[in-house]
């Protein structure tokens, strides 16, 4: 694990999950728990209306905690639209230590390593349905109340958990963009450690 990114992780865990907040974890436990027993290939995908932030931010902490605790995920991210990965969480993650490289213009690819014992993970906006997503026998994990609404059905899941989370995107251009960005980040992160610990 990269050094700087340690120390997020560190700081990451000693956040206290909310009360409200755990109930909808354990589902999150309960499925993943589920998966593992069964034998089966733990598949996340993570959905909300841009794929910009919230559900980017998820798939990579998903990753990231999963490793951490030697757990086989394959995480993904998917949206109702197409737009690009926003840079303001992209450089989030780097301030929170990871490694990022891009390649393209309008919804660039982004390369983002988190070990030097791990391929990094591959990132762009797309469509939850997109073929580099999972076809069946996932969980689609709803991160935002207005993919939550306007997608009532994704075909091939085996379950549908809502965690939403707030927008960083409301303090865009503002004194307290950095500082709500990473709090995000944070929040994300401290839940996905909290999901795979318990595993």
């Amino acid at each position: 694990m990269l050094s700087k990114l340690q120390q997020t992780i560190a700081k990451a865990q000693l956040i206290e999950i909310a009360d409200a907040r755990k109930p909808i974890l354990d589902v999150f436990v309960e499925y993943c728990q589920q998966q593992i027993d069964s034998k089966k290939e733990l598949k996340l995908n993570f959905i909300c209306t841009h794929n910009s932030r919230r559900s980017q931010l998820s798939q990579v902490w998903a990753k990231v905690a999963a490793y951490t605790h030697g757990i086989s995920l394959a995480a993904y991210s998917g949206g109702v639209e197409v737009t690009a990965f926003n840079e303001r969480a992209i450089d989030s993650l780097v301030r929170s230590g990871f490694q990022v490289s891009s390649k393209g213009n309008e919804n660039p690819h982004y390369h983002i390593t988190y070990s030097i014992d791990a391929p990094p993970i591959l990132a762009f906006s797309k469509h939850y349905d997109s073929e580099v997503n999972p076809i069946d026998d996932f969980a689609a994990i709803m991160t935002c109340s207005d993919a939550d609404q306007n997608c009532p059905f994704i075909p091939g899941a085996s379950a549908r958990i809502p965690l939403r989370y707030e927008d960083p995107k409301a303090f865009d251009d503002t004194p307290q963009e950095t500082e709500m960005y990473d709090n995000r980040s944070l929040q994300i992160a401290s839940e996905m450690f909290y999901v795979f610990k318990q595993l």
